[in-house]
């Protein structure tokens, strides 16, 4: 099993910026099992956190000559737009991890679930089992 702060891959991607022109910024890329960390390239600054819980899916896959482009979708539908080079699979890292953490989540729910609804059963066994 992982644990959150294993590291699964570490890197160079660039994150296209929110502001008028949309320049193409590089970020320090850190994947972990439950979050992308995204850290500027001055020191210093604090890093952006992207965790699973807030991310839909991983969309728009487009690989040119030198990039492959790609958009995190979260779940308030805000879309933050990635490229990262072409040999480096950042978007097949991102997407299986996002993967297997919402299958563990949903592992956790159903487990959850049926603790809950066993002590609700256990009393209609004892009362089905008496003469």
């Amino acid at each position: 099993m992982k644990t959150p702060g294993e590291v699964l891959r570490e890197g160079e991607l660039e994150k296209r910026s929110d502001s008028l022109f949309q320049l193409w910024k590089k970020k320090r890329g850190v994947l972990t099992p439950d979050r992308l960390s995204l850290f500027p390239t001055g020191a210093g600054a604090r890093p952006k956190e992207l965790r699973f819980h807030s991310i839909l899916k991983v969309d728009c896959v487009e690989r040119t000559g030198k990039y492959v482009y790609f958009t995190i979708v979260t779940t308030d539908r805000k879309e933050i737009d990635f490229r990262c080079a072409g040999e480096s699979c950042w978007n097949a890292a991102i997407t299986l991890a996002l993967i297997d953490f919402q299958n563990r989540r949903a592992l956790q729910d159903f487990r959850s679930r049926q603790e809950r609804a066993a002590p609700a059963a256990q009393p209609e066994a004892a009362t089905a089992r008496a003469p």
